[in-house]
């Protein structure tokens, strides 16, 4: 009888039509519990948090630079080379020959080691023992500070900062992340003596200065981020120096922290203590910032942080819009293009396969043949450093020395160079 009742009900659930969400088309519901589903959908609208400013990082929108979307297919040969001749007179003086600077770092030794771990794992570890192993020469492996990753997903770069920092003191992280995230790694921290706080918000609308733990804190943060995606890098920036840091009447970054812990030394007056706080709104002390760059294909003339770097050579947002598809270009000779799949990405990949998906304008075909693979891998390259020397401009107008290095090797990743920036040896002097 049971067994009959339970065929009964698994026909009744079969006849019920099943309707994309409202709120998230990505999953389905039944349409007679869509009221109840609606209430607990964990797409749902949630209050936004004391640190969401809307567009605070976005860049000007009122600029009167509308950008006509034109894909390569419909360039002409002649077009293009009008555009290639432009890129290289941009980057006439320009070091375009990066370093090769792959390290690694003895927390990450163990699992490096792990026969267990398998091939993606394995590259995945090495990028970030490469990442650790850069910032430890910069110095920017320290105690007293406190370690945003943005573009967390499951936080594993922060577990790794943390694990190399063990035994240092007042550590703490901050992981920004605008998606939901399975299988974090930051829970294996819940009872450490460092701080996990996730941001569960785009870094377009960040405002830093409202986070609660940086105000209590009060520390200086150093920014980093693994495979951080196109404009996301432009918008990570904005969000630590454009509302924090100024080269203009503040005093340089290293300068601050130290005048912090020395200043009014022989002073009846007490020197104010790294974790006493601030105030909402009171600008932060960013110590510097190690982020692993990729897809300059999906870079946004709005939020890109380089704009006076390319009126200064004569570009636009015109030309910008051409180089940024163009950048896709430095991937596409490595990309297999046999099979029909080979141009979907898969619904269903992990963290632990590639991160991010190939732009359109990559494939072979577009060009019709007007271009050899190499070539467009050369030009390719060079487009994503004439985008991200706009970058490294905008980190010096700020006050920090700037460096692009290869930290891995492209049969590792094909998206392989580091973004790092300290404060300059200048103001160093001028702090000591």
């Amino acid at each position: 009888m049971a067994l009959v009742l339970k065929c009964l009900e698994e026909g009744e659930e079969s006849e019920k039509k099943r309707i994309p969400c409202p709120l998230d088309p990505k999953h389905t519901v039944f349409e007679d519990n869509l009221a109840k589903h609606l209430k607990k959908c964990n797409s749902k609208e949630k209050p936004k948090p004391i640190y969401y400013v809307k567009d605070i990082n976005a860049g000007s929108g009122s600029e009167d630079e509308t950008i006509e979307e034109i894909t390569i297919a419909e360039r002409s040969k002649e077009e293009l080379d009008e555009l290639i001749v432009k890129l290289k007179a941009a980057l006439k003086g320009l070091n375009t020959k990066l370093v090769e600077n792959t390290l690694s770092h003895s927390a990450l030794h163990e699992p490096l080691n792990d026969p267990k771990n398998g091939d993606s794992a394995f590259k995945h570890l090495k990028q970030q023992a490469s990442i650790l192993g850069n910032m430890e020469v910069l110095e920017l492996l320290s105690p007293n500070r406190c370690y945003i990753e943005f573009g967390a997903g499951k936080g594993k770069l922060s577990h790794w900062i943390h694990i190399a920092l063990k035994a240092a003191e007042n550590v703490h992280f901050l992981l920004v992340e605008r998606s939901s995230t399975r299988f974090k790694v930051d829970g294996k921290h819940k009872n450490a003596d460092s701080t996990f706080d996730r941001l569960q918000v785009d870094i377009q609308h960040l405002d830093l200065r409202k986070v609660p733990l940086l105000r209590e804190k009060g520390l200086p943060v150093i920014g980093v981020g693994k495979h951080l995606c196109g404009a996301a890098t432009d918008l990570a920036l904005r969000c630590l120096f454009e509302h924090n840091c100024s080269n203009e009447d503040d005093e340089p970054p290293t300068k601050r922290v130290k005048l912090q812990q020395n200043e009014c030394a022989d002073d009846d007056i007490k020197p104010v203590p790294l974790t006493e706080g601030r105030e909402a709104g009171e600008k932060l002390i960013v110590s510097g910032l190690a982020i692993a760059l990729c897809c300059h294909h999906r870079c946004d003339w709005r939020h890109y942080v380089g704009k006076e770097f390319f009126r200064q050579r004569g570009l636009g947002p015109e030309e910008f819009s051409a180089f940024q598809r163009m950048s896709s270009w430095a991937t596409c000779g490595m990309r297999k293009f046999g099979s029909k799949t080979a141009e979907k990405p898969s619904e269903h990949k992990t963290d632990e396969e590639e991160e991010h998906e190939m732009s359109e304008e990559a494939l072979p075909d577009t060009l019709n043949g007007l271009m050899s693979v190499e070539d467009r891998e050369q030009i390719g390259r060079l487009c994503k450093r004439l985008i991200d020397h706009g970058r490294l401009h905008y980190l010096q107008q700020k006050g920090f020395e700037t460096s692009l290095k290869y930290y891995t090797s492209r049969d590792v990743s094909l998206e392989n160079v580091l973004l790092t920036a300290v404060p300059t040896a200048d103001q160093n002097r001028d702090a000591s």
